[in-house]
Formats: structure tokens, C-alpha cells, sequence
């Protein structure tokens, strides 16, 4: 094994240059990963309303579970990352091995709880008679082989924080293209096989997920040595567990924060009628096309953090902060500048079609509305997100699951339900481009200065950190960075070892 491979491929090079590069390789992986209830849903669509309707009642709940698999990814990724970083390749081996262990018993967990309380569970949620039965049918298939799907998501984490970014990539690829081709297989069937309606769909993305499960967790073990299938001993199985479950539950939470969010927002922007609610949508969807190369480039950011952190080369880390911002402010200020100047041909492009003349037209009035508004705040929404990375990166995970729920409870929330007291829509659309310019500039903030509070290296000082007593008060930096201690403790013992 060479020694830059040992070292981890993030720790040298421009920062720039490879952090483009990954963004690059991860572009379509990033749009793939949409893919998979877009072609489900296109398939079923075929099948008439209460086979689309059924597919609704699933989406909430496997966002939920997903948020959970999101989190032990982040958990196991974090330190393998760090260990590959300080050029502790036996620890990072061990805690892939042991998270790959825990994710399959989480996993299991899942699948008899979720098969046992689907029918309560889906009732409780308005779904009734035939639609209930197809909830249940596509939902126990999907519950059976939960795992493939969390496998598959930390495989490709793994092969990423590895400095693997284009098999990740391809990998993500090659399963969207797998659904795709299994969809029609099994739901309108063929030949000796029969036709399964919604349950097929289901059963095509388990196989397709597992199938690329199976090739990522073989590259993890035979090319990165990541994996390993010799036993390890109880006492380092628990400790690895207790790292990646000090990750895995603020991660969690932190995503948690934004179904949570979405659908309080929702329910306030459905006051202000039926339009509003279709409008915001619609662009909506439409505002996920200009984070496309954004959230490539922050695929790979906690992993390049947690590699340079583990090295203890605080002043790429530096850098990296710099250039990340730097990239995401000038890429998303570009992208709102576009889309308030050709907001027009935009919105008669994206706005539903299948509406009533009045009600297409209000809801192309309030589309464009929103494009006026709202997208001055995307720099500072993926600046925000940029951050929280840093935070998790530097081994303070709950500062990052603060910063979420800062933006969603703090903010957004309080400010929408002050928009819905006024009556006048537009400040709805204002109320979410303060609270993303707050969230973004606090989160920037934080970051900057606790990049600069890390160590000095090479006997060079990190640069001088000033903050105004106002500050001190409000936000107690000095209690947030308080949350690294433990990752402190958790570095020195391990180069005790």
C-alpha cells in the first residue's frame, strides 16, 4: 500500500484543484441519487391513483429511516476519515468493520419493527382499504431488505471519504440504471415474470441497491483495506460503536430538523390557499437544480476535513474553509442573478399545466414572486450547510446539529408564523430569506473563528481571532467549542496506541 493512499489522498495537493475535481466526479452520483423515486414514480403513475396515491404514503417514512441510515454513514465516515488522515489505516479498518456490523443490526431492528407495525402506522397516517394494502405490500418488501439500502449509501461514504470519489459516483449511477431497467420488469411483468404492480417497484430498488451494495463494500475490501472479515475483539467492536453513535445521533437529529421544517412550512404556506402551496412547490424543484454542483462539492467536504483534522494539518483545513465559502457564495449568487432575470421564461416553463386558467395564472404570479425573493438566500443556505461539515469534520458533531436547528427552529419557523400573522404572502418568501441570511453568516462565522482557534502547526500560529463582547454574549463560542474536548481525548488515546 503506498504511503499517500496511507496518509489519505486529502491531506496533500491544492486544495482547490481537488476539491473541484471531486465535485466534478460526484456531479452525476449527486443527480442520481434523486433518480430513484422519480423513475418509481413515473412507472407507477401508469397504474392509476391509488397505486401513486400508496407511493405517497411511503415518501415520509423512508425519509425518516433515511435520515437515520444518514446519520450512522456519518458516524462510521467521520472517524475512518480522521484515523486515515493521522495514518491510522488498522483503526479506520476497524471501525468500517464494526459500523458495517451495527448498520446491519439497525437495519434488522428496522425491518421487524416496521413489518409488524406497518398496517397501525400507515392507518394512523389516512391510509385506507385497497390504498392501505398497497402501502403495506410495497412497504413490507422495502422493510425486508432495508439493508441494501443503507449498505449501499455507506459504501459509497466510504469510497468517497477514501478519495474514491468516481466509483463512488458511477456506483450511484449504476444502480439509478438498474432500477430503471428492473421497474418495468417487475411491475408490468414479462415473460415467466408475473406482474407485481407497486410491490415490484419496491423489489426493484432493493436489488438494484443491493447489487451495488455488494460492489462498493467489495472495493472497500479488496482495493482500500477498509473491511475486514477476521474478528474483532468485543472491548474495540463497543468502542468503535460509541464513536460512530456520538456521530450518528446529532447527524441524525440534524437532518431530522429539515422534513420537520418543510412540513411546518407547508402547512403555513397552505393558509394563503391551494396556489400558494402548488407555486411554492413547483419552485421548489426548481430551486434543487442550482445546488446541483454545490452539493457535489459538499460530498466530499467532511471527509476532506476529517482527513486534514486527523492529520493535525489545521491550516488546509484553513483553506478549505476559504475556498468552500468563497466557491458556494460566488456559484449561487450567479445562479440567483439568473433566475430573478429569467424568472419569467422560467416559471411559464416549470408551472403546472394541469390547473384551471385562474389558478395557473396565480400560480405563475406567486412562482415568480418567489424567484424574486428567494434566491438571494441560496449562497447562504449551502454556506450554512458548508459549515455544519466543518463543525462534524473537526469532531464536534452536536455544534453541527445546533446550527440546523437553529436555522429550521430558530428562525425560519418563527419568522414564517410572523409572515402568516401579517396576511401578505410575500413575506413569507422574506421571512425564509432572513432566516437563511442569518443561519448562513452566524454559520460562517462560528466555523471561521473555530478553524482559528485550532492548534498551530509547523510553528506557525493560526491567525489572530477577534470578536466583539455583543457576540461573547449571545453566542458563548467559547461553550460551543467546548463540545471537541471529547474528540480531544479521543485523538491523544489513539495515538497512545
Amino acid at each position: 500500500m503506498n504511503e499517500k493512499r496511507k496518509q489519505g489522498v486529502y491531506t496533500s495537493g491544492p486544495i482547490g484543484t481537488r476539491m473541484l475535481k471531486t465535485a466534478a466526479a460526484m456531479l452525476m452520483g449527486t443527480l442520481a441519487m434523486s433518480g430513484y423515486n422519480i423513475v418509481d414514480t413515473y412507472f407507477v403513475s401508469g397504474l392509476g391513483g391509488t397505486k401513486l396515491a400508496a407511493m405517497g404514503f411511503t415518501f415520509p417514512v423512508i425519509m425518516l429511516i433515511g435520515c437515520l441510515f444518514h446519520g450512522i454513514g456519518t458516524g462510521i465516515m467521520t472517524p475512518m476519515a480522521q484515523s486515515l488522515g493521522g495514518g491510522r489505516q488498522d483503526k479506520a479498518c476497524k471501525v468500517v468493520t464494526s459500523g458495517v456490523i451495527l448498520t446491519l443490526i439497525v437495519s434488522l431492528v428496522i425491518a421487524v419493527t416496521g413489518m409488524t407495525t406497518s398496517a397501525p402506522l400507515f392507518y394512523l397516517f389516512g391510509a385506507r382499504g385497497e390504498t392501505l394494502d398497497q402501502v403495506r405490500g410495497y412497504m413490507n418488501i422495502w422493510y425486508f431488505g432495508c439493508a441494501s439500502a443503507s449498505l449501499s449509501m455507506l459504501g459509497n461514504n466510504i469510497l468517497v471519504a477514501a478519495g474514491d470519489s468516481k466509483k463512488a459516483s458511477a456506483l450511484m449511477v449504476m444502480g439509478l440504471l438498474l432500477n430503471a431497467a428492473l421497474d418495468p420488469l417487475f411491475i408490468l411483468g414479462w415473460g415467466p415474470v408475473p406482474a407485481m404492480e407497486i410491490r415490484g417497484a419496491s423489489l426493484a430498488t432493493i436489488l438494484s441497491q443491493s447489487i451495488s451494495a455488494v460492489v462498493a463494500l467489495s472495493i472497500v475490501h479488496s482495493r482500500h483495506k477498509l473491511l475486514t472479515f477476521q474478528r474483532i475483539p468485543w472491548k474495540e467492536t463497543a468502542a468503535s460503536w460509541r464513536l460512530t453513535t456520538r456521530y450518528a445521533v446529532p447527524a441524525s437529529l440534524g437532518m431530522l430538523m429539515m422534513p420537520i421544517g418543510s412540513s411546518i412550512i407547508t402547512w403555513i404556506t397552505a393558509r394563503f390557499g391551494d396556489a400558494a402551496v402548488a407555486a411554492t412547490a413547483a419552485a421548489g424543484r426548481l430551486e434543487m437544480a442550482a445546488f446541483a454542483f454545490p452539493m457535489a462539492l459538499g460530498i466530499a467536504l467532511t471527509p476532506m476535513v476529517a482527513q486534514n483534522y486527523g492529520a493535525r494539518l489545521y491550516s488546509r483545513i484553513r483553506k478549505c474553509l476559504v475556498f468552500a465559502v468563497g466557491y458556494a457564495f460566488s456559484f449561487l449568487m450567479v445562479m440567483a442573478i439568473l433566475y430573478f432575470f429569467f424568472r419569467v421564461p422560467l416559471v411559464r416553463f416549470f408551472s403546472p399545466r394541469s390547473l384551471t386558467s385562474e389558478m395557473d395564472q396565480n400560480v405563475r404570479d406567486i412562482m415568480a414572486l418567489a424567484l424574486c425573493v428567494i434566491p438571494w438566500g441560496f449562497a447562504f443556505i449551502e454556506i450554512h450547510r458548508f459549515s455544519s461539515f466543518f463543525y462534524i469534520g473537526c469532531g464536534r458533531p452536536a455544534v453541527a446539529a445546533w446550527l440546523n436547528a437553529f436555522r429550521i427552529l430558530g428562525l425560519m419557523v418563527p419568522l414564517s408564523f410572523l409572515a402568516l400573522w401579517s396576511g401578505q404572502l410575500v413575506w413569507l418568501f422574506a421571512a425564509r430569506l432572513l432566516a437563511d441570511v442569518i443561519a448562513g453568516s452566524t454559520g460562517f462565522f462560528l466555523s471561521w473563528r473555530m478553524t482559528r482557534r485550532l492548534p498551530a502547526e509547523d510553528g506557525v500560529p493560526p491567525p489572530a481571532v477577534r470578536t466583539s463582547p455583543v457576540f461573547r454574549a449571545v453566542f458563548h463560542p467559547r461553550r460551543l467549542l467546548s463540545f471537541g474536548t471529547a474528540q480531544a481525548k479521543i485523538d491523544s488515546e489513539s495515538d497512545t496506541q
